[in-house]
């Protein structure tokens, strides 16, 4: 189960990883960095956030999902269709 965010975490996010799955990592290298920017910008917004106590802070572990990825596309068929085209 993942962690809710959390502001105090967040301040001392020290390394952040993004795990795509399997079934998710057919999408092409760009729609990849869109969504793992808007993720790293909007944490809170990620449906599976998990925080990893490290030495020196935490390490923020952002599980990209499939609503992650239909709700940062929006619902637009262009957007469908590049999500879903494989590489």
């Amino acid at each position: 189960m993942a962690n809710e965010y959390d502001p105090y975490r967040e301040a001392l996010v020290v390394e952040k990883i993004f795990l795509w799955p399997k079934e998710l990592d057919h999408h092409p290298e760009e729609l990849r960095r869109r969504v793992e920017h808007e993720l790293d910008a909007h944490p809170q917004h990620a449906e599976q956030l998990a925080y990893v106590r490290l030495p020196v802070g935490f390490r923020r572990e952002i599980t990209i999902t499939a609503n992650d990825i239909e709700r940062i596309l929006g619902t637009s068929d262009e957007t469908s269709e590049a999500a879903q085209t494989p590489v």
